[in-house]
């Protein structure tokens, strides 16, 4: 049992390293957010894992807290864009466009 559990952490690490990638190489502010939220729970998932695999109940606060930042980043993502700033943040890059 505690093999798979070594494997599952292996895996979730891989696909962390995956989505961090995602966050830095996104195409746009939207999609490097959503990857950083699915970063966000593969980490909370890693450290249960972790802290199942270590028997260390200490990492069980570190995976809530970890949570509650993805949900904290996810509510500031989303007051970001409100229309009328989404709608400043697109004139603002209109203004960048070379359209010769």
């Amino acid at each position: 049992m505690i093999t798979f559990l070594w494997l599952v952490a292996a895996v979730l690490a891989l696909l962390l390293l995956l989505g961090l990638w995602r966050v830095i190489q996104g195409p746009n502010l939207t999609d490097r957010m959503l990857a950083a939220q699915l970063a966000g729970s593969t980490g909370v998932a890693l450290v249960v894992v972790l802290a199942w695999v270590m028997r260390n109940q200490n990492l069980l606060d570190v995976a809530l807290l970890l949570a509650l930042l993805a949900a904290i980043s996810g509510i500031a993502f989303a007051k970001l864009l409100r229309p009328e700033q989404l709608d400043s943040h697109q004139k603002g890059a209109d203004d960048h466009v070379d359209h010769s």
